[in-house]
């Protein structure tokens, strides 16, 4: 269901106006986490603005723990990040990237990893912060509308980066975006995380608890048939993490979003309330008690740019490699059926695979803008080939690449599109980013 349009209402209202910065980053994610510090760490004056209360985005707050594709060679800040993690005893040893698997890590722990990793770096960081709207002219962001608990506010920064996952700022200052597969403008579909935990709450008996009361009485899953897809990750401290599919929801879409929640809840009551009753899969889950949930539905895929160049499947399945690469993708076409709560594909599983492949600069340029980037999975990329560059790793190079970028248009007062690509390159580098693709593991 779609918010239902009634006609316009217009107002004036002069905003106080916030300091400016060099570089305001809009969205918290693992590519926007990358692009601040990363930009800080050149010397730019960064705001890194959030709207939950914790870093991370999918990582985190969506309840995703794991790392898929190449965890090594993904730039220093990401190599920051698992180094902390590691310390912490929350993220599981390194393994060479292999399809369908991943490296897990302890998201709870995250969330402050990448807190103290954006403080460190001097960036000025603002939670429960959204970015609302934007004024722009001549391809050119003039000033950013936020809100959060101190009402409606205005920033003027020289350069902004776009890592809402939806293209917000984009698609807010009148860029073209586009959304979906080209053959009906179906998205992915979205993932719900929860967890059920053994032994916690004095539970060391089965547990069988009765469905919630609801406004619609909750399905009862008799066979495993039935049920929609759902992904499994036991884990050491008896947690087990689940991930549901859930279709039919636009992310772009206040009223759809909304629904996608509420549908996602009742959908994981639904699946508690088998597994605490029948064996999944083999696993016997009759002892595990519903612990929660991720704090948001997990989105793959909302708006994405129309950039200056537009990633295609084809160029992943040719290991292309562009004169602009700023990052290598490993992970397979992860192209779930968007019409099907099963466990569905797209493409049959000898199509799904694709060698290392650049991201090449200019997918991370909206055509016709001139001080505004965009970074992770709101790149400018097809469908197929966004299913493949969306993951954590590949967004944190994605963010790192931008971030730096942002700091050389900020610092020299020039276009972010037209940035040294040598030096660029020569940068990223140098800042632990392997680019080659012969140097990618598979």
């Amino acid at each position: 269901m779609m918010t239902p349009r009634l006609g316009t209402c217009s107002f004036h209202r002069d905003l106080p106006l916030l300091p400016p910065v060099d570089i305001l980053v809009a969205g918290g994610g693992m590519a926007g986490c990358c692009a601040a510090v990363a930009a800080a760490r050149q010397g730019a004056e960064v705001m890194l603005v959030e709207q939950f209360a914790d870093l991370g985005g999918m990582a985190t707050t969506g309840g995703t723990a794991n790392f898929c594709g190449e965890t090594r060679g993904q730039g220093q800040v990401f190599d920051d990040i698992l180094t902390e993690l590691d310390r912490l005893g929350a993220l599981a040893e390194y393994k060479p990237y292999a399809e369908r698997e991943g490296r897990p890590f302890d998201h709870e722990v995250l969330k402050f990893v990448l807190q103290e990793l954006a403080l460190t770096a001097g960036v000025d960081l603002l939670l429960r912060t959204q970015v609302v709207d934007a004024d722009a002219s001549d391809g050119r962001i003039d000033a950013v509308i936020l809100h959060n608990k101190s009402g409606l506010q205005a920033i003027r920064p020289r350069v902004v980066i776009d890592a809402t996952g939806e293209a917000d700022v984009v698609h807010r200052t009148g860029f073209p975006t586009t959304k979906g597969r080209s053959s009906d403008g179906a998205p992915l579909p979205m993932g719900f995380h929860f967890f059920l935990r053994n032994g916690g709450h004095g539970v060391g008996h089965d547990v069988k608890q009765p469905l919630p009361n609801a406004a619609e009485p909750l399905r009862i899953y008799e066979s495993e048939g039935d049920l929609p897809m759902l992904s499994i990750w036991p884990q050491d401290d008896g947690k087990v993490a689940f991930k549901l599919k859930v279709v039919g929801h636009d992310a772009t879409d206040g009223r759809s979003l909304s629904d996608a929640e509420t549908a996602a809840r009742r959908g994981m009551w639904s699946a508690v309330h088998f597994l605490q009753h029948h064996t999944l899969r083999g696993h016997d889950f009759s002892r595990h008690k519903y612990d929660y949930h991720s704090e948001q539905i997990g989105v793959r895929e909302g708006r994405r740019i129309l950039g200056e160049y537009v990633l295609r499947v084809d160029d992943l399945r040719a290991g292309r490699a562009f004169d602009d690469g700023i990052a290598v993708g490993v992970f397979y076409l992860d192209a779930m059926d968007p019409t099907s709560d099963k466990r569905t594909y797209q493409l049959a599983d000898d199509e799904m695979h694709v060698p290392p492949y650049h991201v090449p600069y200019r997918s991370l340029v909206p055509k016709g803008a001139k001080n505004l980037l965009a970074a992770g999975r709101c790149l400018s990329a097809d469908s197929l080939a966004q299913s493949s560059a969306r993951v954590m790793t590949t967004c944190a190079m994605m963010g790192q690449a931008a971030g730096i970028a942002a700091a050389w248009s900020a610092d020299r007062g020039a276009d972010a599109a037209d940035v040294d690509i040598a030096w660029l390159q020569g940068e990223l580098e140098h800042r632990g980013a392997a680019l080659t693709l012969s140097m990618a593991s598979r």
